[in-house]
């Protein structure tokens, strides 16, 4: 065991992102379960790549069988921090700083949760308090462990909170420890080189920081997480001093994020050819050209045959990270989008390809919705989702890029439709102009082989089943369950008032979010609703959360312990008159993946799916935000789910950027 235990490690230590995922998806782990140290290896590593999710994920699963190992605490609330969950990381953290002797680590990224809170502070007082409280923190750090790390830090809140000759006696102090280091390391000098670069900074020295930047930039190739936490510190050194923050841009760079959309190759039946086989290699060179330019690092896209399969391609040879998003299940997507026309056979190798190189590969649904392209619709608003937190994570650059004619489309679900909602949600999109590929399209058009998008499938799909339905259509909604806790206690005297108070402060809040709450129901303590806007549901939901929590309960003659579990959801429905209730209706298999989740969600507390946390990022959602909580099992084995911690949002100073 122990010899098994020992090769994994040294596959960790060496392995570049695509192959730690492998490692972790493997389950390779559970062969080291016997220590705890391939759980620290693995999530260090992923976190130095710039993966806090999966980071967390993994750490958390070391924590299950030793949930007292100093490391991977410190690991899951750095990964947590760098997922912007910053309260819950503040919080494992503080746990961990009583601790006897609390080690550099722990403070070092304690101080960080302050820096953090300082920078997403409301009020200017807010933010220097934060401040104080994180300058405190790594000064503790330095004086107790000796340790560059902390006193860098230190030096820089001790710049932040005015304490310049402080902070210049800090910098000084750690440019000769790490001068010291690099003369005896031989190994790796990512950290003692950006130390370097921060200490100059602080010092105003911008030639010598310019300098042991491009060096750390060398040595920490790659390693992005790394990378946007010294970028991050550089930045607000920049602020501080007056001088341009996107300076350090040019040497800490964290290349952009991607999120595609395209047309298929043409598929049998369609009589305007739009992509036919011979604009294939064309159609490459121009994707690879654009990913030249652009310079991407990370990169989110379905996996269609022709546009998709080709984005994926030229972003896997340049070393990026992909993720995939299929809209529904892989079985049926294969038939319906990548086994097409006489080379059906080679896009299905294609497919299969890309598929086992991906960092992620997602299901927007387990089935698609026979009516209207919305399951496409929600793919496309997924992967902007996961792409815009993505960005925020790294605090990247967001460029949408698509394959398109430039003419427009039959609705949701294709590249016009993909191209108009991201610029209705003020990004500009870099387009692939299949229309500029030729000056003779109709000469290209072969009659075995004309053209077909999602949006065809889309038609195809709904002139099929429509006539059987008429009275049915389909949208992508929000969905939110919620439960009573404490009804089951109720006497029967407190039944009636539990309805006039409980229900009817219910009620009230309603009537501020009536224009989008498009359906609603109770049942005993159970309440449902329909949402047709993301934003304004994450609002009612927190709104109706501090309903539950600070009304005075025992004052109206109910039990003080009285609470709600929130839980949110989007996704594609269907929508129709139902006949029982006379009443529009949704139904779906989204609603009972919404359902599932309200069981496993803590009293007080709004906890939404992923696809509800990437629908409000892609919206711009402002007055809320949503955490990672982990993969979390849903309640009647209904299988494991990344979960999210609903909160308010407090402004941020520094926003996300649009290419």
């Amino acid at each position: 065991m122990a010899e098994k235990i020992d090769q994994l490690l040294k596959r960790t230590e060496s392995a570049d992102l695509s192959e730690l995922m492998s490692i972790w998806r493997s389950r390779l782990p559970e062969e080291g379960s016997g220590s705890p140290a391939l759980f620290r290896c693995l999530g260090e590593r992923i976190l130095a790549h710039g993966e806090p999710l999966l980071a967390y994920d993994v750490v958390t699963a070391g924590l299950a069988t030793w949930p007292r190992d100093t490391r991977l605490r410190q690991l899951q609330g750095l990964a947590l921090a760098r997922s912007g969950a910053t309260d819950r990381a503040n919080a494992i953290l503080e746990d961990l700083r009583h601790e006897p002797q609390p080690a550099e680590e722990t403070l070092g990224m304690l101080g960080r949760t302050y820096k953090d809170l300082a920078i997403a502070a409301a009020t200017p007082d807010q933010r220097a308090q934060f401040l104080r409280q994180a300058a405190e923190t790594y000064a503790e750090a330095y004086r107790t462990s000796g340790g560059y790390w902390s006193g860098i830090n230190a030096a820089t809140m001790n710049l932040l909170v005015g304490q310049t000759a402080q902070a210049s006696e800090l910098a000084q102090k750690v440019r000769k420890q790490c001068l010291k280091e690099l003369k005896n390391r031989t190994g790796d000098s990512y950290w003692e080189f950006a130390a370097l670069g921060e200490a100059a900074l602080i010092l105003h020295d911008l030639s010598q920081a310019a300098e042991w930047y491009s060096r750390a930039a060398n040595e920490g190739r790659n390693r992005f997480g790394d990378l946007q936490s010294s970028r991050r510190n550089a930045r607000l050194v920049l602020q501080h001093r007056n001088e341009d923050p996107d300076w350090i841009d040019s040497y800490l760079r964290i290349p952009g994020v991607i999120v595609f959309a395209g047309h298929m190759i043409d598929r049998p039946g369609r009589d305007t050819p739009r992509f036919p086989n011979e604009f294939e290699p064309l159609v490459a060179k121009e994707i690879r050209q654009k990913l030249d330019k652009l310079e991407p690092g990370f990169g989110f896209s379905s996996a269609a045959c022709g546009s998709d399969i080709l984005f994926l391609e030229a972003m896997l040879e340049r070393g990026a990270e992909v993720s995939i998003v299929l809209p529904y299940n892989e079985e049926e997507f294969i038939r319906d989008s990548v086994e097409i026309g006489s080379d059906s056979r080679k896009w299905r190798v294609r497919f299969d390809s890309v598929v086992a190189r991906a960092a992620r590969v997602i299901t927007a649904s387990n089935q698609r919705l026979e009516i209207g392209g919305i399951s496409y619709e929600f793919c496309n608003q997924l992967l902007l989702g996961l792409a815009t937190i993505r960005c925020r994570q790294l605090e990247s650059r967001l460029i949408p890029l698509a394959v398109w004619n430039q003419q427009p489309g039959d609705g949701p679900g294709g590249a016009a439709s993909v191209v108009q909602d991201w610029r209705s949600l003020g990004h500009k999109p870099e387009i692939v102009d299949l229309a500029k590929i030729s000056d003779d399209r109709p000469r290209l058009h072969r009659p075995d082989e004309p053209a077909a998008t999602l949006s065809d499938l889309r038609n195809q799909s709904s002139h099929h089943h429509t006539s059987a339905s008429e009275n049915f259509r389909s949208r992508i909604v929000a969905i939110l369950f919620a439960d009573a806790v404490g009804f089951s206690k109720l006497s029967e005297p407190e039944v009636p008032r539990f309805v006039q108070h409980f229900f009817g402060a219910i009620a009230q809040l309603m009537q501020k979010f009536s224009n989008s709450i498009i359906a609603n129901n109770t049942w005993g303590d159970g309440l449902y609703f329909v949402f047709s806007e993301i934003d304004l549901a994450g609002e009612f939901a927190l709104q109706l959360a501090e309903l539950a929590a600070k009304t005075d309960w025992p004052g109206k003659g109910l039990r003080a312990e009285l609470n709600l579990r929130i839980a949110l959801h989007a996704g594609p429905v269907y929508e129709f008159d139902d006949p029982i209730t006379r009443r529009r209706n949704y139904s779906g298999t989204h609603v009972s993946r919404a359902a599932r989740i309200e069981p496993i969600t803590p009293p007080g507390q709004v906890y939404a799916s992923e696809a509800f946390a990437a629908l409000a990022a892609a919206g711009g959602a402002k007055n809320f935000t949503c955490d990672y909580v982990g993969q979390t099992p849903m309640a009647k084995g209904y299988g494991t789910l990344p979960t999210y911690h609903v909160r308010s949002f407090v402004s941020r100073t520094s926003p996300l950027r649009s290419g």
